[in-house]
């Protein structure tokens, strides 16, 4: 991917291409194999000529059965042909029916969805010609290939000649990964003074959307730059310095992104905090990083619901100060449309209003600038240990890859206005609502309240207002919202829309249908993203014009990113094969390192498959070479695209004076993608009651957050476990989702009755 020494290619297999012949059939178009072959097989580096079509080992051709083109010409004849060049195709075509964008619905049986001519002909990236020789290049010559990206970008002095140094084999030392080191950049200067030198000041940066459908505003580019300098000054007066670290806790406001570029524009390094997570959450994350400063605000409105965020971090700041830690400073935004400031709780002497203070700084702050290897933010994810880990990202690579993936897995356009429904507190807000598109100049839409709310058509009403081209949502949204029923879309234009993106967690193929379907009418494109809190951007993602789509996958690998899926041995499989997820080599958007922990940093996923990052997903790639992400397959449950550590919740719930053991796995959920399903042990003589399970979910509300409450109780008289003392979660897993025929061999247990007892108090 991006080592220097780099001199293999994981490239799977190619075809070469099909002839094409057409007829005219009702608008579809059907592909089929004339003659079933297998692909050619590539060597691990090979020329160009090779990766762009092999000699095939028997004939092949493809028939194209749909409209005819210009002049009685084979319709999409090109685009057929241009399935030679799949990026890592592994084998003949399976169930080879397709549809191209805007001419049919993709129905079940659909496997391919191609890029209509039209929409190719305008995009970034318009065949797999295009994509095979910029990810060729990305792998043989990382260095030359990003290097010409970061040159796009204004460095105040270039970086080494040393572009990327990279050790991350735990094998030959420790794990070290650096990009652009020496460059000294800001990426607060890059995402607005550079726009604004650009001559885009007027161009607007921000649209707000308040809870209530009548509440909105924006900021110009220059407007932005204005408020950041201000907050930025302040902080200063404050003492913050670069280096220092700075806690944000805010709901979807625009101070937000204001607070995380006030904080870059001065070397500050921001760890947001998602305005869900409880006061003990917060105190733990206020612990660990010690800020000068946490910024946050009395209140906010989700739907019908206010939500009284000063009351949480009054809390988390007497915890913290009680553990060590005591911050001098909380700069408080009135938050006017949820609460007033006279019905807010107050500590003189530490308490600041931003109204009070901000807006008398001046408007113009001079940049810090820092080593592209200099912390730009700290984010805090779950772990399977039950303390969260602080992912430190730095700023010159991450800058590049962040600001490189929006452009091209958006096919973005100067003339696009983005929404991307994630919070600032998760990575995706990070990467996909403040910097990544920031940094192109985007026109950037956020949103403070509730999908849902008044009504099931809110997101479509906010398409409509603000001509929303590129709409960037979760699977859990777009589940819940497809049970709400088609009416709630339909009623609203929606042709704004050109296309839309995934994030998360997979999108089932029914979701991904309904997306594509009923939200995009068959004409948008589904940037249906594969990337972690770790990884900066996106990994995995289809690039809108380049190739056909398969509900569901997430197609193929981003430029410089080189995914191997490997056996429990750490042996690489190549074709159609299920396995572990890793990747070869790093890339510029890698985090560095876990804040004041770098063992286990490389404990977590550098030493699982030494010379490979870990990423704790499950993986299969089909005859294809399409990719699709199974799920985690470590103790780690996505819930709505939220990670939660098993250990975490099983924390929370023993702390209960009547909850003695608790074990905690993942089910499949229909709407949230995962639930949480715990099973729970009693202290002797407590009996089983409505009321006590309902005590135990409020605990983990109250220490972790509602989002990471579970979904069901399950009582356990005891767990299934080995002679050693470890927990089968195997087994629990299948009793959670009524697999109870795939139980296996249970006579390993220290106590085999305990499963049938299990099964008993299933439904109790």
């Amino acid at each position: 991917m991006d080592s220097l020494s780099s001199t293999r290619i994981n490239t799977p297999l190619v075809a070469a291409a099909p002839t094409a012949t057409a007829t005219q059939q009702s608008s579809r178009i059907t592909l089929s194999w004339t003659t079933t072959r297998l692909l050619c097989s590539l060597p691990r580096v090979a020329p160009l000529p090779r990766l762009l079509g092999c000699s095939p080992r028997a004939p092949g051709m493809m028939t194209v059965v749909g409209a005819a083109g210009p002049s009685g010409s084979p319709p999409r004849r090109g685009i057929v042909e241009r399935m030679s060049q799949l990026p890592s195709g592994a084998g003949r075509i399976s169930r080879p029916n397709a549809v191209v964008l805007g001419e049919v619905l993709a129905a079940e049986e659909d496997d391919l969805v191609f890029p209509s001519p039209d929409f190719s002909s305008d995009a970034l990236v318009s065949s797999p010609e295009q994509y095979q020789k910029m990810y060729k290049r990305s792998i043989e010559d990382p260095a030359g290939f990003w290097s010409e990206i970061a040159a796009q970008f204004y460095w105040k002095k270039r970086w080494n000649p040393e572009v990327c140094s990279e050790n991350i084999d735990v094998r030959k030392g420790p794990v070290k990964i650096e990009w652009f080191k020496g460059g000294i950049t800001n990426i607060c200067y890059n995402a607005l003074d550079r726009n604004i030198e650009a001559g885009n000041g007027d161009k607007v940066a921000l649209y707000w959307e308040g809870n209530e459908p009548d509440q909105d505003g924006q900021l110009t580019y220059t407007q932005l730059l204005e408020k950041v300098c201000q907050l930025a000054n302040y902080l200063k007066q404050a003492g913050v310095r670069n280096g220092d670290m700075v806690v944000i806790y805010l709901p979807m406001l625009m101070e937000l992104p204001i607070a995380m570029l006030a904080c870059a524009r001065i070397g500050a390094v921001h760890s947001v905090v998602f305005a869900g997570f409880s006061a003990d959450s917060l105190s733990q994350r206020i612990v660990d990083c010690k800020p000068k400063v946490v910024i946050s605000c009395n209140a906010v409105r989700r739907g019908a619901k206010t939500i009284y965020l000063k009351d949480i971090v009054d809390n988390a700041l007497v915890e913290s100060a009680k553990n060590g830690v005591a911050v001098d400073l909380c700069l408080v935004y009135e938050n006017q449309s949820a609460m007033k400031r006279e019905a807010t709780k107050w500590q003189e002497g530490r308490d600041v209003w931003w109204q009070d203070v901000v807006p008398q700084c001046p408007t113009k702050c001079e940049v810090e600038w820092v080593d592209a290897e200099d912390p730009l933010f700290l984010l805090y994810t779950s772990g399977s240990t039950g303390k969260p880990k602080g992912v430190l990202h730095t700023t010159g690579g991450y800058m590049v890859y962040t600001a490189t993936t929006f452009k091209y897995a958006f096919d973005y356009k100067p003339s696009d206005v983005y929404w991307c429904t994630a919070d600032c507190g998760w990575i995706t807000g990070h990467s996909y609502v403040t910097y990544g598109p920031l940094l192109n100049g985007a026109t950037v839409l956020v949103f403070e309240g509730a999908p849902s709310y008044p009504d099931a058509g809110r997101c479509w009403d906010i398409v409509d207002k603000y001509k929303v081209t590129l709409f960037y949502t979760a699977p859990t949204l777009v589940r819940a919202l497809m049970r709400e029923g088609d009416e709630y879309v339909t009623r609203y234009s929606r042709k704004s829309l050109r296309v839309l993106g995934s994030v998360g967690e997979p999108i089932n193929p029914t979701a991904w249908r309904w997306f594509y379907n009923v939200v995009g009418d068959s004409r948008c494109p589904i940037s249906d993203t594969w990337w972690q809190t770790e990884t900066g951007g996106f990994m995995i993602t289809p690039i809108p014009g380049a190739w056909p789509q398969k509900p569901g996958s997430a197609t193929f690998p981003f430029f410089g990113v080189q995914p191997v899926i490997v056996d429990e041995k750490g042996n690489e499989l190549e074709g159609e094969c299920s396995g572990y997820l890793c990747i070869k080599n790093s890339w510029p958007g890698a985090f560095r390192s876990l804040y004041g922990d770098h063992e286990r940093y490389e404990t977590t996923y550098f030493k699982p498959f030494a010379g490979y990052y870990f990423t704790g997903d499950g993986c299969s790639r089909d005859k294809d070479g399409y990719h699709w992400l199974t799920g985690r397959v470590d103790d780690v449950i996505n819930v709505s695209g939220h990670r939660i550590g098993t250990a975490e919740v099983e924390s929370a719930l023993v702390s209960h004076p009547q909850c003695v053991e608790a074990a905690v796995v993942g089910v499949d959920h229909e709407v949230k993608g995962q639930s949480i399903y715990a099973f729970v042990t009693l202290a002797e003589g407590v009996e089983y009651s409505d009321e006590l399970r309902r005590s135990l979910v409020m605990t983990v509300r109250s220490q972790i957050g509602a989002f990471a409450a579970p979904d069901k109780i399950h009582w356990a008289p005891g767990l299934p476990k080995t002679r050693s003392g470890k927990i089968m979660r195997r087994i629990l897993r299948k009793i959670a989702s009524r697999q109870l025929d795939e139980l296996g061999d249970t006579s390993t247990l220290a106590d085999p009755s305990v499963v049938d007892q299990l099964i008993a108090l299933a439904d109790h």
